[in-house]
């Protein structure tokens, strides 16, 4: 029932990056501890153990409950499974964390300064102490390049507030430069349109055109060219040097977002600019929006102070 969800309605329905994330959940987790019981006979104990086990994951195992619901309502629905069997009914979800990740001034200022020195000189690393470095580069020789691509896609994260997939599989042809867009035919919430400032611009129209994805893959310039697939490596290594361990990709994208709260803007604007489809999604920075009101406040409250004590 679970490769019929799977082939039958996720793959001609749903994204191909929402199905890779269902074919994780069943292959690594659902089908190893379920996938011998007959769907009618499974029990809600059963799946209960099941997210009791991932319990120090609390979003997969929120989200492997969620797949086999939505596996049944599939059985439900083609007549697989008795109508109202779902063994899902009544677990309760574990309490899911948000991080709530944003880049400080200072630290903006030192991940500049990792990507200045990732494209020119190379960043710096040391040979791993547990293994034998007897063939290891000489200390004066141990700095990587990081490619000028990788670099441009990480600027572009930070400047545009886009995500990840959208950078990496944007096309030369999304970019229309005559209105500063970027259109982008299937992002997360559908087709949008990403309004470019000056800065990303520059990124841009310095960047070499390899093939038809603005940032170069293996494949680049190949009759069967694919978008780039990440970029764990050089990001590791660009936050390391900025002592920036802690940060994700996807903090440059909250980051871009605490800027514009921080500076005035609303939430409607902020919303836009990222692409949102619900108000509420952009509501997490709401608390950030209050930086100019204390500012004014701050202003006032000085003025006043300094009347009540003679000045």
């Amino acid at each position: 029932m679970a490769d019929a969800f799977i082939t039958d309605h996720v793959e001609p329905k749903r994204k191909d990056r929402t199905a890779s994330t269902y074919r994780r959940l069943i292959d690594d987790f659902i089908k190893p501890k379920l996938g011998t019981a007959r769907a009618v006979d499974l029990t809600r104990a059963e799946v209960a153990k099941l997210h009791l086990s991932l319990r120090k994951t609390a979003v997969t195992a929120n989200r492997a409950i969620a797949v086999l619901s939505a596996i049944y309502s599939f059985g439900d629905a083609r007549g697989l499974v008795p109508e109202g069997t779902n063994p899902t009914r009544k677990i309760e979800k574990y309490k899911e964390q948000s991080r709530e990740r944003f880049l400080s001034v200072e630290e903006f200022q030192r991940l500049g300064a990792a990507l200045r020195d990732a494209e020119t000189r190379g960043i710096r690393w040391e040979p791993d102490p547990v293994k034998k470095a007897k063939h290891a580069p000489k200390p004066e020789n141990r700095a990587v390049v990081v490619d000028q691509h990788a670099v441009a896609a990480i600027r572009l994260l930070l400047l545009t507030g886009a995500r990840l997939r959208e950078i990496l599989h944007l096309r030369w042809l999304d970019w229309d430069k005559q209105r500063g867009l970027l259109n982008l035919p299937d992002s997360k919430t559908g087709k949008k349109s990403l309004v470019l400032n000056d800065a990303a611009t520059a990124v841009l129209k310095n960047l070499p055109k390899l093939g038809r994805y603005v940032i170069a893959g293996e494949s680049a310039g190949q009759k069967d060219e694919r978008p780039r697939a990440d970029l764990n490596r050089p990001w590791r290594a660009i936050r390391r040097r900025a002592g920036l361990e802690d940060v994700r990709l996807h903090d440059l994208r909250h980051s871009y977002a605490a800027v514009g709260a921080g500076q005035g803007l609303g939430l409607v604007q902020i919303g836009g600019l990222l692409g949102h489809s619900q108000p509420k999604t952009t509501a997490r920075y709401a608390h950030l929006a209050n930086a100019p009101l204390r500012a004014a406040t701050n202003i006032i409250g000085d003025t006043i102070a300094s009347a009540l004590g003679g000045k």
